[in-house]
C-alpha cells in the first residue's frame, strides 16, 4: 500500500530552497555593495585571450568548421558505445552481434548521408 504524503513532509525541501535563494541573493547584494568601485577604461575593454579586439564580431564566416566538429563530436560518442560492447562481447553472443551490426550500419547510413550532401568538401 502506498502511503500518501503530507504538505508538512515537504517543509525540509521548502526550507532548503529557501536556504539557497537566501544565501545566493545575500552573496550577491554583499558583493556588489562590499566589492571594489573601480571602473577604468582597461577593464570596460573586451578581452579575449590576451588579443586586442579587431573589427567587427558580427561579419559573417563559413560554418563549415563547426559542421565538421559537430560531426566528429557525433561519431566519436558514438564509438563510445562500442566498448561497453566489446568487452561483453562473449556475453552477448550472436544477438549481441546482430544489434551491433545493425548500430554500425545505422553509423554508416548516416555517414554515406553526410558523403552525399557533401559536408566534408571544403571548396
Amino acid at each position: 500500500m502506498q502511503a500518501h504524503s503530507a504538505p508538512i513532509d515537504f517543509l525540509p525541501i521548502l526550507f532548503q530552497v529557501i536556504v539557497a535563494l537566501g544565501f545566493v541573493v545575500t552573496t550577491l547584494v554583499a558583493t556588489h555593495f562590499l566589492g571594489p568601485k573601480r571602473k577604468t577604461a582597461d577593464k570596460l575593454e573586451t578581452f579575449e585571450a590576451g588579443i586586442k579586439v579587431v573589427g567587427n564580431a558580427r561579419s559573417p564566416f563559413s560554418i563549415k568548421y563547426f559542421v565538421v566538429a559537430i560531426l566528429f563530436v557525433l561519431f566519436d560518442v558514438e564509438v563510445i558505445f562500442m566498448y561497453p560492447w566489446a568487452v561483453n562481447f562473449r556475453e552477448l553472443g550472436m544477438n549481441g552481434m546482430i544489434e551491433m551490426f545493425i548500430f554500425m550500419g545505422t553509423l554508416l547510413l548516416g555517414f554515406i548521408y553526410v558523403l552525399k550532401k557533401k559536408v566534408l568538401d571544403w571548396n
